[in-house]
């Protein structure tokens, strides 16, 4: 049964532009859904370029495995994704399963399986029989477009209540250098790398290694500032492909002053799909920005806002709409971090409600409750030891989360 769209969901969606040297098709397999499309196959021209994070789960699935062996390589003919099965701890079943997906995507595409990437997300420990896509790879080989990307987006989702995406454009020497992206996730989002999947998509003329240099610190604002659950999936998958269709020079070298114009439009697409990703929470009533400053280094800080962001206490009294920083006060303590009690400061948005140990002597709980009612909300740690800061995004935990996976397999 197709779930309640997040409250969160953003009002419209922008309209991602074609992508030179890429093409796609989605079609229905019945992996676990019904009357929906579940199988995304993507085809690059000849000379596209790959960088990709993964998860670092001890747990891997076999698609994250599979992509893993051939990222250094960096070639790309062809991308197959599905959602319902994860392909994940299904032993030597799911190493052939992969292997076999691959190579009838290769087949359809007329590529090496090793220019083939391949990603899955949803149920773990189910094998998936790779016959599914037979006859399917080969009939999205034969409608293949560069537009529109909603149907790819779609495709990709499981419980996930709305399409994921975002672009960007940058201009070197007059000429448009296109990036676009989409990604889902909803639950089991703790990322340790990126998230549950993403794609990017760019005409760029970039080199393989100097792709993969700039993508991993876009990859640590982004992917792996957010969090759902707590929970790091098997399947985290972010991968980047780069055709090389705009006519500019290549870049090559990673001092090229291009490159961090780039590397930042990059880094706007992973935020954005980072920050939509929280948005569909699953049960999610509240988007929430924890930012911890004052920290003794930047690490420390992002320790801190992980503690808060993944307390089910502060979460669900977020829930709540209650303005209870006697929580707060208790993640910012067992983050193991440094942490002077009486030099804390916390505040709601523009509200400091406690400071130097203690309740600030201005606290007022009829316009801090009235804040809470935000859909969107702000939580700010002063910790008054140093110079390091982190922001961490996160949702609220309801009703909701625990509907959904109660029942998933079911």
């Amino acid at each position: 049964m197709a779930l309640p769209v997040s409250p969160l969901a953003p009002k419209s969606y922008p309209d991602l532009p074609a992508i030179a040297g890429v093409r796609f098709a989605t079609a229905e397999a019945g992996i676990k859904y019904k009357n929906r499309t579940d199988v995304l196959l993507c085809a690059f021209e000849e000379g596209t370029v790959v960088a990709g994070v993964l998860t670092r789960s001890r747990c891997p699935s076999a698609a994250v495995d599979w992509c893993r062996e051939r990222l250094g390589a960096g070639k790309a003919r062809g991308l197959l994704v599905t959602s319902g099965n994860a392909t994940a701890f299904t032993g030597v079943k799911g190493r052939t399963s992969v292997a076999a997906s691959a190579a009838y995507a290769a087949e359809a595409l007329g590529c090496s399986t090793n220019e083939i990437f391949l990603a899955s997300t949803g149920v773990i420990g189910e094998p998936l029989d790779p016959q599914k896509f037979a006859g399917v790879t080969k009939d999205m080989s034969s409608r293949l477009m560069g537009a529109p990307w909603m149907e790819p987006a779609k495709a990709i989702m499981t419980t996930d209540t709305f399409p994921k995406l975002a672009s960007a454009t940058v201009e070197f020497d007059g000429v448009p250098v296109s990036i676009s992206g989409i990604a889902k996730g909803s639950g089991m989002i703790a990322p340790d790398m990126a998230t549950m999947l993403s794609f990017i998509f760019t005409d760029a003329p970039v080199d393989a290694k100097v792709l993969q240099g700039l993508l991993q610190p876009q990859i640590e604002k982004s992917f792996n500032s957010i969090t759902v659950d707590s929970d790091t999936s098997t399947s985290d998958t972010c991968l980047v492909f780069a055709t090389g269709k705009a006519a500019i020079a290549p870049v090559t070298d990673a001092g090229d002053p291009r490159a961090q114009v780039f590397a930042e439009a990059l880094g706007d697409v992973l935020h954005e799909l980072a920050v939509l990703v929280v948005r569909d929470g699953e049960g999610a009533t509240k988007l929430v920005t924890v930012t911890v400053e004052g920290a003794e280094s930047d690490k420390s800080a992002f320790r801190i806002a992980q503690s808060i962001a993944n307390s089910p206490l502060v979460k669900t009294a977020i829930a709540g709409e209650d303005a209870n920083w006697g929580r707060v006060v208790m993640a910012v303590g067992k983050a193991g971090e440094a942490a002077d009690r009486d030099k804390l400061c916390i505040a709601f948005g523009h509200i400091t409600v406690a400071e130097n140990g203690e309740r600030s002597p201005g606290y007022d709980e009829a316009a801090t409750s009235a804040y809470m009612r935000n859909q969107e909300l702000e939580i700010r740690v002063g910790l008054g030891l140093g110079a390091g800061a982190a922001t961490v995004y996160t949702c609220d935990l309801t009703h909701g989360y625990i509907a959904i996976n109660g029942d998933y397999r079911s």
